[in-house]
């Protein structure tokens, strides 16, 4: 409610509740002036009178008992509204609604979600994948998990976390015995790619000597990081994939790292918010339980978070 709105309500119940202007205006900490002015304009407003007056008392009007009666109903609906909004300021509680990649849906987001719902039991989740664009602001989401780089100014990114595209390929494929060192064997198969890499401009860069490789175009291009990896397991072709979302299929050898001297730049996660003066207790929960296991799985190169 507009705080003058709010202010005025409050001014005119508790003349109605002392009985008279300077009263209300000593426990308000106003000059009787300055009440009998809120109650002017709230008057002119409704174009009524809310007081009959006199030298001795004040009484309510007809429409100064009915005003009286909402004003008292909006007061405590406001102070309740306020007693709300700071306990989500200070209180992780209510809906949280999370949007994150669908490669996260492999396993990367199940320790964070576990330790919010155990720490927090009055946060609700509310957790959708998807690799297609989505406007946060217009969706209400309270959290987008993002791959950078990120270019919309009215939003506020959050660093999560640094990981690597590494190229692999499954066991089975013909790249997989050949085992290549030279990133130029892989042209005469095919890449699949996701949609994001166009945004990217990638290359292969070699540990040692710094030589640079840029990738061929690839000849499969799909929107679902998922569905990347599972195409890359059955054989298609070779992918450059999230080391921390296949870390598990390489270690139990159904992948295979390819030119394992070369390397892709890194690429960067973000928790994304829309543009707001003050973020909610149960967003900063969120973000704080994301960057805390982010940062255990880059540290830990023997953490597995996807599936076995």
């Amino acid at each position: 409610m507009n705080s003058k709105i709010t202010r005025a309500l409050q001014v005119f119940v508790k003349t109605v509740e002392a009985g008279n202007m300077s009263r209300a205006a000593a426990q308000l900490n106003m000059t009787a002036s300055a009440v009998s002015q809120q109650i002017t304009k709230l008057e002119q407003d409704i174009d009524l009178s809310l007081f009959n007056r006199n030298t001795r008392k004040l009484t309510l009007t007809e429409a100064g008992e009915i005003y009286y009666s909402s004003a008292v109903q909006l007061l405590a609906t406001a102070e309740r509204a306020q007693q709300q909004l700071e306990q989500l300021q200070h209180t992780p509680s209510g809906r949280l609604k999370i949007v994150a990649p669908i490669g996260f849906g492999g396993g990367l987001l199940s320790q964070p979600i576990k330790q919010l719902t155990e720490r927090f039991p009055k946060i609700e989740l509310q957790l959708t994948f998807t690799d297609e664009p989505l406007d946060i602001i217009a969706a209400g989401v309270d959290l987008a998990i993002c791959i950078g780089p990120l270019h919309d100014s009215t939003l506020i990114a959050r660093h999560l976390a640094d990981w690597q595209l590494i190229p692999c390929v499954s066991s089975t494929h013909p790249l997989a015995q050949i085992d290549p060192e030279d990133p130029q064997a892989l042209a005469a198969h095919p890449l699949i790619g996701h949609i994001s890499s166009k945004r990217l401009a990638l290359a292969l860069t070699h540990e040692a000597s710094g030589g640079s490789r840029p990738l061929d175009e690839p000849r499969l291009m799909v929107n679902n990081m998922q569905a990347v990896i599972q195409l890359t397991l059955d054989g298609i072709g070779y992918g450059m994939l999230p080391e921390p979302e296949v870390r598990h299929l390489l270690a139990g050898g159904r992948l295979k790292r390819l030119c394992p001297q070369w390397h892709l730049p890194h690429y960067s996660v973000y928790a994304v918010t829309p543009h707001r003066d003050a973020v909610a207790a149960k967003t900063r929960a969120a973000i704080d339980s994301l960057r805390t296991w982010f940062e255990q799985v880059s540290a830990d190169p023997d953490l597995f978070v996807g599936e076995s």
